[in-house]
């Protein structure tokens, strides 16, 4: 038999004692997760991965998304996964086969919601008692979103496999992105979690076909929707929004840039060249969509003579605070355009930053201006590649005015 003195023993022992847990500690593979909002579980699910050495990768899954995670930090038996681009973590403790802890904003005030996930479930919503009698919600619906005594047009598109739904619900300001669910006894649930906002939406099939719900935002927000089936269903045209008041053509604005140097459309750079200017925010997931795809566009298109410059509106109106979220995007996305601080995230606000406009409607608006200076065309709202055939009108709408307006022989007046 061996035998340790004492000296050594105690060496051995607080060796034990004091090791800590590392990113290996957090197992590999599916999790389910969920965080309640309004007294309801919101579901959604993650998977973890390792990369090199102990790395851990996560990625948010929403119907065919995958959202990386890749800022993971686990102490002793905690952990704290900051959430993609947006100013947000989940902060929970590890423990076996599950994390409890708290989905937090950092940039609200006392926005803390409850946070638990297990590991080894791959499930969303659960299934439900009866499977045999499954009511079909697949298809295009024309769609009214109520809130007290406001209405707001939208678009759903379902696609369904047996209890399983997957779609999204497009409104004139931008798409409710990748919703997953299941039906269950007789009610459709669909959820999506993207690192910023949860959304959670229930619905029922009335004798007449048509869908009746209820539609939940975060700690707040509720609203109560209807919908009839619809393949001819449309919105509001998106060009005619936001527009140009009367006496102006044209846009101008002086913001500092990331550094604090101003950006102005006067600046050499940008004179006699194609500029399109993208109003949008960091915590905004459909201004993440579009900057997803103008950032490789314009890597393939900046020597056309085009540029794009990003008028950023963030959640605080502190110039330290937006300058390093937008250096944040900037860095995960990959993105090489220029970008400015125009404001805050308020609407009404917004557009007094912009007065030439009628008003600032959504987070993205894209402005399209010509080589003379003068803008030609306003699209509010961004429908993104949860959209489908939307998002693909979108960017084939947008390459075609891009190219006719660097077609024109315009100069500057």
């Amino acid at each position: 038999m061996i035998r340790f003195g004492p000296f050594l023993l105690l060496l051995l022992l607080c060796g034990c004692f004091a090791k800590q847990k590392t990113s290996n500690d957090l197992k590999p593979g599916m999790w389910r997760a969920t965080v309640e909002i309004q007294g309801k579980e919101l579901p959604f699910n993650f998977e973890v991965k390792r990369g090199s050495g102990n790395d851990v990768q996560i990625y948010l899954i929403n119907a065919e998304e995958r959202l990386l995670l890749d800022e993971v930090n686990i102490k002793g038996d905690s952990i704290d996964i900051g959430l993609h681009i947006f100013d947000a973590n989940f902060k929970a403790a590890m423990k076996e086969d599950t994390l409890q802890g708290l989905f937090i904003k950092n940039f609200a005030e006392d926005y803390r919601l409850p946070f638990l996930a297990v590991h080894g479930q791959s499930h969303r919503f659960a299934k439900g008692t009866n499977q045999l009698e499954i009511p079909d919600f697949e298809g295009k619906y024309e769609v009214k979103f109520i809130h007290e005594t406001d209405t707001t047009p939208a678009i759903a598109m379902f696609k369904q496999t047996r209890d399983s739904v997957t779609g999204t619900f497009l409104t004139p300001t931008g798409d409710y992105r990748f919703l997953q669910g299941n039906v269950v006894n007789g009610t459709l649930q669909l959820s999506t979690f993207d690192g910023n906002y949860a959304y959670l939406f229930t619905a029922t099939k009335q004798l007449d076909g048509t869908l009746s719900g209820e539609y939940y935002s975060g700690k707040t927000w509720m609203e109560t929707w209807i919908a009839r089936k619809n393949d001819r269903a449309t919105l509001p045209d998106a060009e005619k929004l936001t527009y140009l008041k009367d006496g102006y053509d044209r846009i101008t604005f002086n913001f500092p840039d990331v550094e604090g140097n101003n950006v102005s459309l006067n600046d050499e750079k940008y004179r006699g060249k194609v500029v399109i200017l993208q109003l949008f925010g960091t915590w905004c997931p459909n201004c993440m969509d579009e900057t997803r795809f103008l950032a490789p566009w314009y890597e393939e298109n900046k020597d056309r003579g085009v540029e794009i410059i990003g008028l950023a509106y963030e959640r605080k109106d502190d110039f330290n605070y937006a300058s390093s979220r937008i250096k944040k995007m900037r860095d995960k996305l990959n993105v090489t355009y220029d970008f400015a601080i125009a404001g805050t995230d308020n609407k009404d606000k917004a557009s007094e930053t912009l007065p030439m406009l009628n008003k600032v409607v959504a987070f993205p608006t894209t402005i399209f201006i010509g080589k003379d200076g003068r803008v030609k065309k306003i699209h509010t709202g961004f429908s993104g590649p949860s959209t489908g055939n939307y998002y693909e009108q979108f960017k084939q709408q947008f390459n075609e005015t891009v190219n006719e307006l660097l077609s024109e022989n315009g100069t500057l007046n």
